[in-house]
């Protein structure tokens, strides 16, 4: 996509999210889908930070689907020696030093017990496309922002489309948390914490990431049933927890006992996600931030030692 150079802080990302729901409809509609695994097989999907947490939703809603069992690594940590039919790793960049690592070990094995390798990729000149057996690229979906919005989300819906899912629904839901009004105790909290079940557990991880490193907010993120089992100790006024998929029943009642805002909206984690990148944006320019390049971070992680 030909995005406008940016002319103020968060241009890039403030482009590249409000073009979410067209980059799912280009991604969804891709035949490579037909690259990725199959019913019956055993898969592991592996990513770093914002990829691994889209691995972790592609993982539950594969496997929960009765497509296959399915896990989601941290690429620094995966266990691969588990008789996977399949590997799918997913990067922007197709750089990530760790994603590289694991996929060279992988081809190092002798043909005959060698795993079948596919990449979900931004950039399809990066080395990961000669690492792996088939590549399903998305260059239309690739970011200038070091803060990723539709890439990640791009590869999430390529993945449910591959699993038979019309996201006509979560498409249309997206564009409308285009435009929906933010309420300002949203933009203002002192404190955040992100909860999913399912599949939107990843979803949950991701919108804490992403308000972290585009605000550098106080931000946390945990399967909604263990939110009782020690987070809620966080709650209070003028912080938020946000549950992105079904709540548990009670947890509304609970929040809002200790003085903290529930917030959940019954519609598609995924689109409900667009509306926490606004978020995310809104809150980075009022401190003063540039999510388009945030403390600390790079587009990719590449190292010079293991």
């Amino acid at each position: 996509m030909n995005d406008a150079p940016a002319t103020r802080p968060g241009a890039d990302l403030e482009s590249e999210l409000g073009s979410q729901p067209d980059v799912w409809e280009r991604a969804a509609s891709l035949t490579e889908r037909r690259l990725l695994p199959g019913d019956g097989l055993r898969v592991a999907v592996v990513g770093c930070g914002t990829s691994w947490f889209m691995a972790q939703s592609y993982a539950s809603r594969r496997e929960s689907g009765g497509h296959g069992e399915t896990d989601a690594f941290a690429a620094s940590e995966a266990f691969l020696d588990r008789g996977y039919d399949a590997i799918v790793a997913i990067t922007r960049s197709g750089t990530t030093t760790e994603v590289l690592q694991l996929l060279d070990a992988v081809r190092r094995v002798p043909a005959g017990r060698r795993v079948h390798t596919i990449g979900v990729v931004g950039d399809p000149g990066s080395p990961l496309v000669d690492l792996v057996d088939d590549v399903v690229a998305l260059p239309f979906a690739d970011e200038r922002s070091v803060v990723q919005t539709r890439f990640a989300t791009g590869a999430l819906a390529l993945l449910r489309s591959s699993l038979g899912e019309d996201l006509a629904g979560p498409i249309a839901q997206a564009r409308r948390m285009l435009t929906a009004p933010l309420e300002e105790e949203l933009l203002d909290a002192e404190q955040y914490t992100f909860l999913g079940t399912g599949w939107s557990v990843g979803i949950a991880n991701e919108a804490a990431l992403k308000l972290r490193e585009s605000s550098r907010s106080w931000t946390e993120s945990y399967p909604a049933k263990e939110y009782r089992h020690g987070p809620i100790a966080i709650a209070a006024p003028r912080r938020v927890t946000w549950v992105f998929g079904e709540p548990p029943a009670g947890i509304a009642e609970d929040t809002r006992a200790a003085g903290a805002r529930f917030e959940h909206n019954p519609i598609d984690p995924m689109a409900d996600l667009v509306r926490l990148h606004r978020v995310a944006l809104e809150r980075a320019r009022r401190m003063g931030l540039d999510p388009d390049r945030p403390r600390n971070l790079t587009r990719s992680v590449i190292l010079d030692r293991p």
